[in-house]
């Protein structure tokens, strides 16, 4: 898995790329949860154009994010899911969107 952030107008945007699984999810559970925590990090947007699948261990991940998010009393949204992907990503009650564009007017809007 590779990751892309980038941080604009108050929302890190965090585009991931591969396969997201028990192998590749310790990179968003010990490398960006605690940069969410330590720099106060209220809204987050993952891109998820690239993903080629997602387990568990993956959707454990993106909850951590989600209550990281919460902890600094903030909002996540996922956007451009891939369709054979979107079932498994509907369970996590976590705001969807079309696209990035659509994602920064929605955290906007809080």
């Amino acid at each position: 898995m590779n990751t892309n952030l980038e941080y604009n107008k108050g929302v890190l945007f965090v585009r991931l790329e591969g396969l997201i699984n028990h192998k590749t999810s310790y990179k968003i559970n010990n490398i960006l949860v605690p940069k969410i925590l330590d720099k106060g990090i209220k809204y987050l947007v993952f891109n998820l154009y690239d993903v080629d699948d997602i387990d568990e261990f993956g959707l454990d991940a993106l909850l951590n994010c989600k209550c990281a998010i919460k902890a600094n009393k903030g909002k996540i949204c996922l956007c451009e899911i891939p369709d054979y992907i979107e079932r498994k990503i509907n369970k996590l009650k976590i705001y969807k969107v079309k696209n990035e564009i659509s994602a920064l007017n929605k955290v906007g809007e809080y």
